[in-house]
């Protein structure tokens, strides 16, 4: 294995021997030069090039041009910036751009030297096969810059104290893979990971299965049972929808989670708790509290960290992965004969909207496993709900958009129709209520079911 080689960008005289420190003897070859431009001509040139830094000290280096180059040429070379700003937003753009690492100075040795070991560029290459390693987060299948991002700020944030995380994003996106991963990657990894849908509880019923309850606490309590934050204990409670709590159940959420204790219906004891509380919604949370759905001081205590997981409409670099994934699994499981997708058909998915995001995706290849007859999958092979405009009829005859390509729950159809039934209306109830054919009574009940 020869010697990796280095590229130092920057115009401070006292850089290079920093690194030289960080590197510990190590055998290299340091490429130095004061310029942005000279350093984008050494990144044409050279193709071993194993890492770059790039030095901001002076004002004078363009590391967003350098990362920019670096990232076009080859996609996997680690840039790492040493910058003048230490905000978190100068290093969450920084990373953005494309950067492996952002450090702000004064650099310190000792995390100069924690960067290059954390990009690798010492380590044999792996046999055949072996070059990936398993990631936590290898389920969010992506190519994207902003799943890369995101996936970077979840290991940063996984690897923490913060005891309280929130992720949002629209329904499909894969919000429980991303909680699932940091709990993975942090060290609770070892405890339990308990899931619970608060939407998918009757309101009388979750507060007993997030507290618990103690024997003869009502009169169905035939048995003592641990609520969901015990079952935690030492990992993460990951509470999905968290936008559907309702009022009572809410509060008793804050309690516990500015005490860290639970009290279980029925005990007269309080019992300690050591876990994380990853919550995730797919609502507008500062909506719902302007509307007085959400407590204010509940969306504070959980809002220590967020992460927003983008819709599949905003990477479309990300369908075709996840699309091939996909039919990995349907080949191995089920047989499937369809081993591509041409790249016509590619360009519709990419265009489409993806409402219901990866789920709906996902569906989307379920039917093709059954429809499609070739190895591969064309444009007229495609579910009408996903072609382009100008594809609706086929044979002159139209095809049938099937809702269950949406990806959607009944519950989340339901909202949505309500939700498009006001809006034709202008917020008539009594307009919206004719249009989907229902009473105002029974309209109104369900705009209360769904906080509208």
């Amino acid at each position: 294995m020869h010697p990796p080689v280095l590229l130092l960008i920057s115009d401070d005289p006292h850089t290079r021997p920093l690194l030289e420190q960080a590197l510990d003897h190590r055998q290299t070859t340091i490429l130095l030069t004061a310029t942005t431009e000279e350093g984008l001509r050494i990144l044409k040139d050279r193709a071993d090039l194993a890492l770059v830094l790039c030095d901001e000290s002076q004002g004078q280096i363009a590391s967003h041009v350098i990362v920019s180059q670096a990232r076009r040429i080859a996609q996997n070379l680690p840039v790492i910036i040493l910058g003048t700003d230490g905000s978190a937003k100068a290093a969450v753009e920084a990373l953005h751009r494309g950067a492996t690492d952002y450090l702000a100075q004064p650099v310190t040795m000792k995390d100069l030297q924690a960067a290059i070991d954390k990009a690798h560029i010492f380590e044999a290459p792996e046999p055949h096969g072996q070059a990936d390693r398993p990631s936590t987060f290898d389920q969010l299948i992506s190519r994207s810059p902003q799943m890369k991002l995101l996936k970077h700020l979840a290991t940063e944030v996984a690897q923490t104290d913060a005891t309280t995380i929130l992720i949002t994003g629209e329904s499909g996106t894969g919000k429980e893979l991303l909680a699932q991963g940091i709990h993975a990657a942090g060290p609770r990894s070892k405890s339990p990971f308990v899931a619970l849908n608060c939407a998918g509880i009757p309101e009388q019923l979750l507060e007993s299965e997030l507290f618990g309850y103690q024997r003869g606490a009502f009169t169905d309590a035939k048995q003592t049972k641990p609520g969901r934050f015990q079952q935690a204990e030492g990992g993460t409670l990951f509470l999905d929808e968290i936008g559907e709590m309702s009022p009572s159940a809410q509060a008793k959420l804050l309690r516990v989670l500015e005490t860290h204790q639970v009290d279980p219906l029925g005990d007269t004891r309080s019992i300690h708790l050591n876990i994380r509380v990853i919550a995730a919604t797919n609502e507008d949370l500062p909506a719902q509290i302007k509307a007085g759905r959400f407590r204010l001081d509940l969306y504070y205590r959980l809002n220590v960290y967020q992460l927003r997981i983008p819709p599949l409409r905003e990477r479309p670099e990300d369908i075709e992965p996840i699309l091939t994934s996909f039919l990995e699994i349907a080949r191995r499981d089920h047989g499937c004969r369809i081993k591509g997708i041409t790249q016509p058909a590619l360009t519709i998915l990419q265009s489409h909207d993806w409402p219901g995001n990866v789920r709906e995706l996902h569906n989307v290849v379920e039917g093709l496993t059954i429809t499609c007859k070739d190895d591969v999958i064309q444009p007229d092979h495609l579910p009408i709900s996903v072609r382009s405009p100008g594809s609706a009829e086929s044979n002159g005859e139209v095809e049938k958009t099937s809702l269950l390509a949406f990806g959607l729950s009944a519950q989340e159809m339901e909202k949505k129709l309500l939700q498009e039934a006001l809006q034709h209306t202008g917020g008539n109830i009594s307009e919206a209520s004719r249009l989907l054919k229902i009473t105002r009574n029974t309209f109104r009940y369900r705009m209360a079911k769904y906080h509208l």
